[in-house]
């Protein structure tokens, strides 16, 4: 008799789930922007996505379609979303460029930051918002302190 995993290999303890007004184009963007891989879809009755799973880098991303009917509506519903999803990647520049590219728009240009970081914010066709960043120098929590409170003087 096997044992079955709590947490199933591949999972993380967070794993976004983001409503979409349309899921499967926003897999074909998520794949163009951040080469996301498919891992399964659960098409509906009504050909809406009633469950959608990708993976970018070593993580896992779930995906549906609005639905108002259950509550399930998403950011452009909302007009905006307060959330952020984080991507750390090894080149911020290169990800950054392929997302515009494929049809995200600049929130905020990738830059330098105190905290260490280059990094940049986009949101993606559906409404949701994306930080990107490459780590590129280590600083400390009290430089990192320092700078912030400078920066809010």
């Amino acid at each position: 008799m096997s044992q079955v995993k709590p947490v199933p290999d591949g999972m993380h303890t967070v794993t976004p789930h983001l409503i979409c007004a349309d899921a499967a184009k926003a897999i074909e963007f998520y794949q163009q922007a951040f080469n996301a891989t498919e891992m399964m879809r659960l098409p509906g009755p009504n050909g809406k996505l009633m469950h959608a799973c990708i993976r970018i880098g070593d993580s896992l991303v779930m995906l549906v379609d609005e639905n108002p009917q259950w509550g399930c509506v998403g950011p452009l519903a909302l007009k905006g979303s307060p959330v952020t999803i984080h991507l750390q990647v090894e080149d911020v520049d290169a990800v950054f460029a392929q997302a515009v590219k494929a049809g995200a728009k600049v929130a905020m240009s990738v830059e330098n930051m105190f905290w260490g970081d280059r990094y940049g914010r986009i949101e993606d066709p559906f409404g949701h918002q994306w930080s990107i960043a490459t780590h590129v120098r280590d600083v400390s929590a009290d430089e990192i302190q320092q700078a912030a409170s400078a920066g809010c003087a």
